[in-house]
């Protein structure tokens, strides 16, 4: 491989799958399929996926084109993206159900464009196409290719649209490269080690441990969401990648299933419900509650919190050797941060993943992207004196009453959600003079009288401030489907409060705040 192509380092992963065969037959890609698990070796995944790579030249695809796929996970997705890279080529991801498949080609330039149910005369291509074309029986090299330079575009990102609609901008090799290594050193991923993923491989970061797999020796899971507890029962990874939310799930689910409180038999119930083999889980991409994380590490399996955003990928991460709950973790090599005025984090990187948005709003990338090259953030936290990092919110995320006060969201909701009837709540009061919470359920037909009391011991001996004096009580839980969680479990505050504003409107009508009570509302299904 040219030297010019490997950086410092790292191993040069992206142009190690680009340019170079998979042969190994001991470790393998599983993925579930109408509930049954398949299992394919590593080498004849690389080899189906050459045979589409074939398939995509044919369709003029070539160095810099851009790949749109348009789908859930499936086997398929990765035969495409791991096609796209063999010819140079740029995958842009889109989660599915958020993008219309015939209209993202146009919009991001895309020169082919892959969904899963394409509309008649659509010009998009099947998925099952895919499926037909890595099953060809000839399979010849494909011509050479150079490689990708460290500052070439390989993938399209995404934001998760927490925060408005979602930006996107185009990831360089080397930052992909950089991440990767960094992780490597920290996990050590090899020989017996089984990864499952199933968070939408439209996020870049699901698509690392595929890399990882085929670079390093080892299997990789593939699931959706919904199947993952199952499919971790068939599989045994030794390690899982998930979000928060899915944590929270599984905890709920032991509790509600007995006692957990011996931490040995907790252990227990945890391996045997992810199929006995696990070493680690991974969380990140919101904030985990130290509830959460304690109920995991507390019993020996260890749950490691991480940073990251779209824009620089992984930032820190606790990881072994290198532990302190509640914070989320040390820098990654390679990255810096210092903090703006007002606490926000603004980020470097040795090796950016970009330097603008490829599609944002006017302004936007004026304000995230500094002319230094770092990236400034709307989260607030600081440093230890070790080196940990600790997010205290967003800013975004702290409400400005109308007493003068301000209230950090985060704080206070952390607090709530240590109530077992409180699967998720939101916090609404800016520019009032007190706070309400939107109450997601945990169950169909949760206490009302013993979440107002929690409520109001939770107010006891805090600032005036952060006390909670009405909760409007969802009719169900908040969701990916219903529209009040992003795909990463994050809240989508501006669609929550405008779901629930008669609602709202109702508590500040009639809710008395000088009562040491806090008041309780049931919101009505009509604003679903």
């Amino acid at each position: 491989m040219p030297d010019h192509h490997q950086l410092p380092e790292h191993i040069d992963v992206i142009n190690t799958i680009a340019r170079q065969s998979c042969g190994d037959t001991e470790h393998y890609i599983h993925f579930a399929v109408d509930g049954e698990l398949r299992s394919l070796a590593l080498a004849d995944l690389d080899v189906k996926a050459t045979r589409v790579a074939h398939r995509l030249r044919e369709l003029g695809i070539g160095p810099g084109s851009r790949v749109g796929i348009v789908s859930r996970n499936r086997i398929e997705w990765v035969l495409l993206d791991l096609a796209v890279l063999k010819l140079g080529a740029v995958t842009a991801g889109f989660e599915a159900d958020r993008f219309d498949p015939a209209v993202v080609g146009g919009t991001f330039n895309l020169a082919v464009v892959f969904a899963e149910k394409p509309a008649a005369d659509s010009g998009v291509y099947s998925m099952a196409a895919v499926a037909d074309w890595s099953d060809d029986s000839a399979v010849a090299p494909l011509p050479p290719f150079d490689g990708y330079d460290p500052a070439d575009i390989c993938t399209i990102k995404f934001t998760s649209g927490s925060t408005g609609a979602p930006k996107g901008l185009e990831a360089s090799v080397a930052s992909i490269n950089s991440d990767m290594a960094a992780v490597q050193e920290m996990f050590e991923h090899t020989d017996g080690d089984n990864l499952l993923t199933f968070m939408g491989l439209w996020f870049l970061q699901q698509r690392y441990w595929v890399y990882s797999a085929l670079v390093h020796g080892h299997d990789i899971t593939l699931a959706g969401y919904d199947e993952a507890l199952d499919v971790a029962a068939l599989a045994a990874p030794t390690v899982v990648m998930g979000v928060p939310g899915f944590y929270e799930e599984l905890k709920a689910r032991l509790d509600a299933a007995g006692p957990t409180s011996d931490l040995e038999k907790r252990r227990d119930l945890i391996q045997q419900r992810l199929g006995g083999r696990i070493r680690y889980l991974w969380t990140g991409s919101a904030p985990a509650r130290r509830a959460v994380l304690d109920f995991f590490n507390d019993c020996g399996v260890p749950l490691y919190e991480g940073y990251g955003l779209t824009e620089v990928c992984i930032v820190s991460k606790n990881h072994p050797g290198a532990v302190r709950l509640g914070s989320v973790g040390k820098l990654l090599p390679g990255k810096t941060v210092r903090f703006d005025k007002n606490g926000a984090l603004i980020i470097g990187s040795r090796y950016p993943v970009n330097i603008r948005y490829t599609w944002a709003a006017p302004g936007v990338n004026e304000y995230t992207f500094l002319p230094t090259g770092e990236v400034k953030t709307s989260d607030v936290g600081y440093l230890d004196e070790d080196g940990f990092l600790y997010l205290r919110g967003r800013i975004d995320d702290v409400f400005s009453l109308t007493t003068g006060r301000s209230v950090f969201v985060s704080t206070v909701e952390e607090r709530l959600r240590a109530h077992p009837e409180i699967h998720e709540c939101a916090l609404y009061g800016k520019d009032r003079s007190y706070l309400t919470v939107i109450v997601s359920p945990a169950s169909p037909d949760p206490d009302h009288e013993a979440l107002r009391q929690f409520v109001a011991k939770c107010n006891t001996g805090v600032p005036t401030e952060e006390q909670v004096h009405a909760l409007v009580l969802a009719p169900e839980r908040f969701s990916i489907d219903n529209g009040l969680l992003t795909t990463q479990l994050k809240l989508r505050r501006k669609e929550i409060h405008a779901r629930f504003a008669d609602d709202l409107a109702a508590v500040y009508r009639q809710a008395d705040a000088g009562s040491a009570e806090p008041s309780l509302i049931t919101a009505s299904r009509t604003h679903e």
